[in-house]
């Protein structure tokens, strides 16, 4: 799929599209959350990550993440994750939840 279908399907701004990319290129950010944020699927991601870099940057990006087991949750064990403090608030979709 080209990347304008991508952006044009999910109505994805310029901003959306600078957050895709800075999510998929963090390791700890799954797949999974980018799906339920911005509703992209991994091959999506995967082509909008071919699109925005440069290539020999991509193919290391790709090497680096492919089997990963923090990119993807099925292989994530359940001891993989951050702390959360108890008093820590619930962050739903990048919004802090009101009191």
């Amino acid at each position: 799929m080209n990347i304008k279908k991508i952006l044009q399907q999910h109505q994805l701004t310029d901003r959306d599209l600078n957050r895709i990319v800075e999510m998929a290129w963090e390791d700890r950010t799954p797949f999974d959350a980018i799906e339920a944020q911005f509703g992209v699927t991994e091959a999506e991601v995967i082509r909008i990550m071919k699109h925005e870099m440069h290539l020999r940057n991509w193919k290391k990006w790709r090497a680096r993440v492919q089997g990963r087991a923090t990119k993807h949750r099925r292989l994530r064990g359940n001891k993989t994750g951050r702390f959360k403090a108890s008093r820590q608030k619930h962050i739903s979709l990048n919004n802090i939840s009101k009191k």
